[in-house]
């Protein structure tokens, strides 16, 4: 289903772009990002939402190998790939590696396959960090790195990029991965978004006394690589990770956090061995590893390659989030796709 008034703004721009998952955390930002740039841009949705003004929607059933994509694909010379099944919480589902895959990797090649039959030049494609791994020590992770998924997502991700990069060198089409770690801005979905709500309230947090070291990304630091990668010759078939450029520890994050909030952090100097022990015993272990491991990234080749720089800095980024807090969510954190 396409939107006529948008049809029509979209005449005399640039090239149009297909953004899936635009209605999504970062696909919506990557459409008004992308239509500010000069570009025309076109949203592929499930049903129902409200794309920003400009873009024009059109609806796609879910994503799996079988899906058709050709209405969507007409005219398009790039697509920023932000729709996937996401970390679930709490899964049903039988296999859950498989539902990865059904949707992350049959569902991404099924529409990259149709992009290079309808002719477009070029694949940005959403991958994780945790391809890479789930921990750093020491060192941190760069694109070079032996791949080691460590969880279904994951593991699904990184199936997905062998699969793009095979097309890519079978039909021409150029591909481009990106490797985010934690994303973060306003009404940011999954732990983020937790730590903002429980900061705001004034809950005290075991958090004071965490000596790791996290990198983060910005969804406007994220947003602004995607569409730089969109047109950038350079970019052509590389695998590129992003962060702000800062790391910091998790105590860190959540005094600055609260300084942008307005809401000093009431944080408890807990060591990060008791809550290990104590996350473990609950059957959390996965949040604690979270917060109190160290999970850096290398973005060297991103700034040289590209000429790239983040932006928007740490604390600008968090201002950006805090005072976004408690709009309306766009993303989803229950399995279904963004």
């Amino acid at each position: 289903m396409k939107n006529s008034r948008d049809s029509h703004t979209q005449r005399g721009r640039q090239a149009t772009v297909l953004v899936t998952g635009a209605n999504g955390f970062v696909g919506r930002a990557v459409c008004t990002q992308a239509w500010a740039a000069g570009m025309g841009v076109r949203g592929a949705i499930r049903s129902g939402a409200v794309l920003p003004d400009g873009v024009q929607a059109v609806t796609v059933p879910n994503m799996d190998g079988e899906t058709p994509w050709a209405h969507a694909l007409a005219g398009c010379s790039a697509v920023v790939h932000c729709a996937a099944r996401v970390h679930v919480m709490a899964d049903t589902a039988a296999n859950s590696l498989a539902e990865f895959r059904r949707v992350n990797v049959q569902g991404t090649l099924n529409l990259a396959r149709q992009a290079a039959a309808a002719g477009v030049r070029r694949f940005v494609f959403i991958s994780s960090v945790g391809v890479n791994g789930a921990e750093t020590f020491q060192k941190p992770f760069t694109d070079q790195d032996q791949a080691a998924p460590h969880s279904p997502y994951a593991v699904s991700k990184y199936e997905a990029e062998l699969g793009l990069q095979a097309l890519a060198a079978e039909t021409g089409m150029e591909v481009v991965i990106i490797r985010p770690p934690l994303v973060y801005g306003p009404s940011a979905p999954g732990n983020f978004g937790s730590l903002m709500r429980w900061l705001k309230r004034g809950v005290p947090l075991p958090l004071g006394a965490i000596h790791n070291q996290r990198s983060l990304v910005s969804l406007d630091n994220l947003v602004d690589l995607l569409v730089t990668c969109l047109t950038h010759p350079a970019a052509a078939n590389q695998t590129f990770l992003v962060s702000d450029g800062e790391d910091v520890c998790t105590t860190e994050l959540l005094s600055r956090m609260g300084q942008a909030m307005g809401k000093p952090a009431r944080l408890l100097p807990v060591p990060a061995s008791w809550l290990k022990v104590a996350s473990g015993l609950v059957g959390k272990g996965d949040v604690a590893q979270r917060l109190c491991g160290s999970l850096q990234v290398d973005i060297s080749k991103t700034r040289e390659l590209l000429g790239w720089v983040p932006p928007v800095s740490l604390d600008e980024g968090l201002r950006r989030a805090a005072a976004g807090h408690g709009l309306p969510r766009f993303a989803r954190n229950d399995g279904r796709l963004e």
